[in-house]
């Protein structure tokens, strides 16, 4: 591989699905402040809202996350506007 090809900051880094708590290790530039301990080895930490493990299209399930009340919202807006 080429010397100098990749960012000097291109290292190891877990992401974390928040929904369902899976991790997995890869390697990026993000930047983050965060560490987690995966493995027995402690690694910067990316917490993402969701990924292949739990998005609907990859399980094959359907499933509604809701993150931060938002279909309780528009329900209530829904709601007031058919009556």
């Amino acid at each position: 591989m080429k010397k100098g090809l990749h960012p000097e900051n291109y290292r190891p880094v877990v992401f974390k699905d928040m929904s369902n708590g899976d991790m997995f290790l890869s390697r990026s530039t993000c930047k983050t402040t965060d560490t987690v301990v995966f493995e027995g080895v402690e690694y910067p930490v990316v917490k993402l809202e969701i990924s292949s493990t739990s998005h609907p299209f990859y399980t094959g399930k359907s499933k509604l996350v809701d993150t931060a009340g938002r279909v309780d919202k528009f329900m209530s807006r829904y709601a007031r506007s058919r009556k």
